[in-house]
């Protein structure tokens, strides 16, 4: 077997339209175009959107959102989360260990949600002020 003896299946390479041989042929004259108009003429073309000088939708629509590139970094614990480890200090790696927050998380903030009854040790983790007071009244510390 050569290159030059290969060749596509039967069947596999369809001849084109011929547009413009005759009525005959099924494409003649307009050559499946309609009559007249843009779409009829060489070089027709709206942009994407276009709705003929009608206000497009994406103008008549109000603009909508924004999602922060940091969220996606930082997270959330609530306070009655830090009952569930079992070590002696809670870290990000605890928190991640366990799925509390996403594995790409860096900043974690801990926030007054529920009650802490055990006294836990944080370490490296931002504390809100209400949280913070909770956890020295069970008896931890926090280090940040």
């Amino acid at each position: 077997m050569h290159l030059n003896s290969l060749s596509p299946a039967k069947g596999a390479k369809k001849n084109p339209k011929r547009l413009g041989r005759g009525h005959s042929a099924g494409q003649g004259k307009t050559c499946g175009r309609g009559q007249k108009g843009q779409h009829a003429r060489s070089g027709g073309y709206h942009k994407v959107g276009f709705e003929g000088g009608q206000m497009p939708l994406q103008r008549r629509l109000p603009k909508v959102g924004f999602t922060s590139r940091m969220a996606a970094y930082s997270a959330e614990v609530r306070l009655h989360e830090l009952a569930i480890p079992s070590e002696d200090v809670i870290d990000i790696e605890v928190l991640r260990k366990l799925h509390l927050i996403p594995n790409k998380t860096n900043k974690v903030k801990i926030i007054l949600s529920g009650k802490l009854e055990k006294a836990i040790k944080l370490k490296g983790l931002k504390v809100t002020k209400g949280a913070r007071e909770a956890i020295e009244a069970a008896g931890g510390t926090i280090d940040e």
